[in-house]
């Protein structure tokens, strides 16, 4: 315990410190407060936004909730369906061959400029938010999956066959496991796509949602609320990643004890 205490303290001394300096940055005139709100500010705008509302009425409890549940249904929806399909693409190099030129298509068609055109599919309400987030989630998802079982040591295959393992055996015992790795480094790189795009879809047809909020704040010149905006956002992110990594070393502890052992 003391040992994760000292490590921690470093940083956070070098984040008191920044803050400090932002605060005394704009009280001395070296920053303008337009543009960087002094820290003080954005703490009362915090405050305000946690009681009041902003707009009046939606706390940022409210909006960080609305977000996060958009995400983790995108986001969802995308797992679920990128995780089989993907393992079924790599393992037949045939359909991985079929499929290679639509996946690469569709993952370098930035999700935004679908927005227009699914307004007109399914309107400007919550499908629409879920949907563009699912979609950016889904090919960053599927492209590692198909190259997590494509990229499996050939060595550990031939010594599986030696055993006598074969077919779907094969598959669950062997390929899948060594695909995790991968497979968790594509559901953190989802998951990074997912709250990029949920702040473009927020920004439409909605009051609620971080997106939202950072949109209002900046028709307003609220720079302190938009920077609350990203922070929990930010925040958001920085949880759910941390909770996938404890998920992986549950599930790869070989994996942890490796990194371990490198460190």
């Amino acid at each position: 315990m003391r040992r994760k205490l000292a490590q921690a303290l470093p940083p956070l001394i070098a984040f008191a410190l920044l803050l400090a300096c932002w605060e005394a940055g704009v009280r001395y005139g070296f920053l303008k407060p337009y543009q960087f709100p002094p820290v003080s500010r954005i703490a009362q705008a915090f405050v305000e936004l946690s009681t009041v509302g902003f707009p009046t009425g939606v706390s940022i409890w409210s909006h960080a909730l609305t977000t996060i549940l958009r995400v983790l249904q995108g986001y969802g929806a995308a797992l679920i369906l990128a995780i089989p399909l993907g393992l079924l693409i790599g393992a037949l190099p045939i359909l991985d061959k079929l499929t290679a030129p639509l996946i690469v298509f569709c993952r370098s068609v930035a999700t935004l400029s679908l927005l227009p055109l699914v307004i007109v599919w399914f309107g400007a309400g919550e499908l629409t938010k879920v949907f563009l987030i699912g979609y950016g989630c889904f090919w960053v998802m599927l492209s590692n999956v198909i190259a997590g079982v494509r990229y499996v040591d050939p060595t550990l295959l031939k010594a599986a066959r030696t055993f006598g393992f074969k077919g779907l055996e094969l598959y669950r015992t062997v390929v899948f496991p060594a695909a995790l790795p991968r497979i968790f480094a594509g559901a953190r790189m989802a998951l990074g796509v997912g709250f990029m795009v949920i702040v473009g879809a927020e920004m439409i047809g909605t009051i609620e949602g971080l997106g939202a909020l950072i949109m209002e704040a900046r028709t307003f010149y609220r720079s302190e609320i938009t920077i609350i905006g990203m922070l929990v956002i930010g925040v958001i992110g920085f949880c759910i990643s941390a909770g996938l990594a404890v998920l992986e070393r549950h599930m790869l502890p070989w994996a942890a004890n490796l990194d371990a052992v490198r460190r």
